[in-house]
């Protein structure tokens, strides 16, 4: 993917394509639900800052690509309420159009939409994958290939090669690398036959398989193999649709499960990544094809929207817990509490985004050269 363009470029351009999807879709979210709910969108943004090209539709809304690529914003007519809104803005909002006037039901969709979009998004990337290339299947599930040969073991005295394609040991078939595994577990110091495909060609290996004692008075056989690259299992359009789905619910708990280890300090805070560690990944993701690239755009999906839902000011699902509140109160927390509100959050957001970047530039070794360069 993009092996047309230059190493240099690869990269920011992978990070663009990446993020410019991923924002596109969150926003788009709230854009269709706005419309849904009868309240006109004022802008529809993919970037901060400067527009580079724009247009306005039939609808009024103004429609353009920013300089600055790391995220977007849809603007709602009549966002802000009434006391907080000069007399000219006042004065040019659209009956029955705005957004704060609608219920609090209304409003909550509108901004639940973004992060839903990110899993929709993701669940029809994966669906579209299994469908098209199968599923992936690693480990023991994997196909019965090679991947390495351990030094000094039966396999390599055998003379097994990686690459070599298992498929019987002696009478019994072998379909997945786990059966590899269970047969020769069972065959402690016997002299096995592998029935293999190298480079197209049929050949059987003769290996006696090494005792190994499991510590619990077991002995099992060893050979001294580990799996090969990754396989997929070809997989139906119906199939699909639930692993599709399944899978982003797994991704999406492994998500939570990795920011709750971070914030029980069980797990460490290096992995935490910002926009360089997304940008160095892109270009990575990138160069091993497009299936690769349409697996971490689908990942990522899954991160944004979740971190949109945490309950802080500015994100969406600190918006959410506003309405909540308004909700239970009958009216409209006080313009000053959701102001403090909103500082926080802010102030929260650029703690973590530095940090961060400060994580992202140590990883890449920025601030070793520096010491470097001063002795």
């Amino acid at each position: 993917m993009f092996d047309f363009l230059p190493a240099a470029l690869r990269t920011p351009v992978s990070f663009v394509v990446v993020l410019g999807i991923l924002v596109f879709i969150h926003e788009l979210g709230h854009y269709l639900a706005a419309r849904w709910r009868g309240v006109h969108v004022e802008a529809f943004s993919i970037g901060f800052g400067s527009s580079i090209f724009g247009w306005t539709d039939r609808h009024g809304t103004a429609w353009k690509v920013a300089w600055i690529p790391l995220g977007g914003y849809v603007k709602l007519h009549g966002q802000e309420r009434a006391e907080e809104a000069s007399d000219a803005t006042r004065a040019s909002w659209i009956p029955g159009r705005t957004f704060h006037e609608k219920s609090v039901l209304s409003r909550a969709i509108i901004i639940a939409a973004g992060p839903v979009a990110n899993f929709v998004l993701a669940a029809v990337l994966f669906i579209g994958l299994f469908a098209v290339m199968g599923q992936p299947v690693a480990g023991s599930d994997a196909a019965p290939v090679v991947g390495e040969v351990v030094a000094g073991t039966p396999a390599a005295l055998g003379g097994l090669q990686p690459g070599d394609v298992v498929s019987a040991i002696g009478a019994e078939k072998v379909t997945r690398f786990a059966d590899i595994q269970r047969i020769v577990s069972t065959h402690p110091g016997d002299r096995l036959t592998l029935h293999i495909m190298r480079a197209g060609q049929a050949r059987d290996v003769t290996v006696t398989a090494e005792s190994q004692n499991d510590g619990h008075g077991h002995v099992t056989g060893l050979l001294g193999i580990r799996g090969g690259a990754e396989s997929f299992r070809k997989m139906s359009v119906f199939a699909a649709v639930p692993a599709g789905l399944a899978q982003t619910w797994l991704v999406g708990e492994q998500t939570l499960a990795g920011v709750w280890e971070m914030m029980t300090r069980h797990g460490g805070t290096a992995q935490l990544g910002g926009p360089v560690r997304i940008a160095e990944l892109s270009g990575q993701v990138a160069a091993l094809g497009l299936a690769s690239l349409v697996s971490f755009i689908a990942v990522l999906s899954v991160n944004l929207g979740l971190i949109n839902l945490f309950p802080i000011p500015v994100l969406d699902g600190g918006h959410l817990m506003f309405l909540l509140a308004e909700a239970l109160r009958g009216r409209p927390l006080p313009i000053r509490a959701q102001e403090y509100g909103f500082r926080a959050g802010f102030a929260l957001l650029i703690g973590l985004f530095v940090f961060a970047t400060w994580n992202d530039l140590a990883h890449i070794g920025l601030f070793r050269w520096v010491a470097g360069l001063l002795g």
